[in-house]
């Protein structure tokens, strides 16, 4: 079993999952337009050019996306965060750096009770992240 996690964005999905791949070491494995499916005549001529499907690989995990369309509108993405899980508080340090650019901190870097560093942004992509970076006898 592999669980995922799929965001809608508000027409920035190939910018935000390129950023992705580059952020987190990952890969674009998938990016494709509502235009290039057989759904398209069932979207608004204006969502064609809209990603409907679009997939980054890190590792074993896969983070996806999609835009909103007339049909599906944007809601925003409430409720629910990423977590970037590591070991190596640099790599910490530089992911929560790139991650939190252009958006909100909501929780700075630093080291806790339970982490070496633990973090909450938003990103400028309105999606929240929370980098944890957990000592080595630690669950994670």
């Amino acid at each position: 079993m592999k669980l995922c996690t799929y965001l809608s964005f508000d027409g920035q999905t190939r910018e935000a999952l390129e950023f992705y791949a580059k952020v987190l070491k990952g890969k674009v494995t998938a990016m494709m337009t509502f235009g290039e499916t057989p759904a398209a005549e069932h979207v608004a001529a204006s969502a064609h050019q809209s990603i409907m499907h679009g997939c980054v690989e890190v590792g074993e995990f896969m983070l996806m996306g999609t835009d909103a369309t007339p049909e599906n509108p944007y809601e925003g993405i409430t409720g629910a965060s990423v977590v970037v899980a590591l070991k190596d508080a640099q790599e910490a340090e530089r992911i929560f750096a790139e991650l939190s650019e252009g958006g909100q901190v909501t929780m700075p870097l630093m080291e806790t009770f339970w982490a070496q560093r633990y973090g909450m942004a938003t990103d400028r992509y309105g999606v929240a992240w929370m980098v944890n970076c957990y000592p080595e006898n630690a669950c994670g």
